[in-house]
């Protein structure tokens, strides 16, 4: 179908395929934020507490935003897993479902007998992803790992210190949870892989994700200079401004010759110390220090226009608060509004357009076990009396 100017409306690229989602905190919940966002009906599986990033802030009347960005789309069902009644309920929908997302420690489900081995049985369809620290086999599969811990195992937090060239005596402090993230969005990538497969071949199968792998794979350069001694890369630094800081990067030929002229030095291009790709690489913390003379000068936004308009890669720092009205991430659509009970806010959307697919977050943050009784009413058919009982029992939130 196509409207009256001959282009295809917009679709869900996911439209149909359907997510229980038994994951809380961040990797699980990014990823199937992701596939919400593309239209998959995902029915996150809370305990009866509620996913703990309920309780975190920013809070506005008891909601938490935190929650809200990661769990936009999605509809909510409490359950107490460890009742049989409730195992049950799960058994008898997952043959109405696509996919699986955990994120406990390896073996918590399989001792709450919901497990791949568990499931794939009753739906050989089935796709299940677990994500956790580092992975469902080997010596250190049972460790607990949050995303700092993983950040300080993978070796990403001591390349980090290293690159501060003996500024810093201990690794940086960790607040940007980059393992959660990260692995959130290697699962997404492997569920889209598993569910073409399956296109082909008509059966599921099991994705086990290690966030340790994630970051490790992140580290490209140095995995190789580790196995083969190589010349340090150039170091990419700030640079002072009168206000502020920015990062330039003139990595390439003609970037150089472009901050020279830039800066008011085209003699540089003649300066023995940079006059070839090696050259500057062997002096690029002096090609830095002559740089920021100039831009030590300038306010950091004088500084960005005037490089921007030579073609020098360049950017200022900001803070986050800055990008909410950025003329080009509104452009872009980088932002979504959504709601709870306590009002609107904005959260981001995946980073990818698509010209023929819906790429944002949905307007929906559930309470915590908001559909449960719609939920088993529409996949198991239950009626209110069953579903009260459920809620006696203890199986149902």
């Amino acid at each position: 179908m196509t409207d009256d100017l001959g282009v295809s409306p917009m679709q869900d690229a996911l439209a149909g395929v359907r997510v229980l989602d038994f994951s809380a905190v961040m990797a699980g919940p990014y990823a199937t934020r992701m596939l919400a966002d593309l239209g998959a009906d995902v029915i996150k599986v809370e305990s009866m507490e509620g996913d703990q990033v309920r309780a975190r802030p920013p809070l506005r009347e008891g909601h938490s935003t935190y929650f809200g960005h990661l769990n936009a789309g999605k509809r909510s069902i409490a359950l107490n897993l460890k009742s049989p009644d409730a195992v049950a309920l799960i058994e008898g929908m997952v043959p109405r479902f696509d996919v699986v997302m955990e994120n406990f420690r390896p073996g918590v489900m399989k001792r709450l007998g919901l497990d791949y081995a568990a499931l794939s049985k009753i739906n050989p369809r089935l796709i299940y992803c677990s994500i956790s620290g580092y992975g469902q086999t080997g010596p250190r599969a049972l460790d607990p790992a949050y995303a700092p811990v993983v950040h300080a195992s993978s070796g990403f937090d001591m390349v980090n210190m290293d690159y501060q060239d003996g500024a810093a005596d201990r690794p940086a402090n960790s607040g940007i949870f980059i393992a959660d993230v990260l692995g959130g969005t290697h699962a997404f990538g492997a569920i889209q892989a598993a569910l073409y497969q399956r296109e082909k071949t008509g059966r599921g199968q099991f994705i086990d994700l290690s966030m340790m792998e994630a970051m490790t794979g992140m580290l490209v350069f140095e995995t190789q200079q580790a196995q083969f001694p190589a010349p340090r890369r150039p170091i990419y630094t700030p640079l002072k401004t009168s206000d502020g800081f920015i990062m330039v990067a003139p990595t390439s030929p003609r970037n150089f010759e472009q901050l020279a002229d830039a800066v008011g030095h085209p003699e540089w291009r003649d300066d023995p110390r940079f006059r070839t790709n090696a050259d500057r690489n062997a002096n690029w913390a002096t090609l830095l220090a002559l740089a920021e003379e100039w831009t030590i000068e300038r306010p950091a936004l004088e500084a960005e226009r005037i490089l921007s308009q030579h073609g020098v890669p360049c950017a200022r720092y900001r803070e986050v608060a800055e990008l909410l009205d950025d003329p080009q991430m509104a452009a872009r659509g980088a932002f979504a509004t959504i709601s709870d009970a306590a009002g609107e806010y904005r959260v981001t959307n995946p980073p990818f357009r698509m010209s023929a697919s819906r790429t944002e977050a949905r307007d929906l943050v559930a309470g915590l076990g908001e559909h449960g009784g719609e939920v088993l009413a529409a996949e198991l058919g239950l009626d209110e009396p069953a579903i009260t009982a459920l809620r006696a029992s203890g199986a149902l939130g």
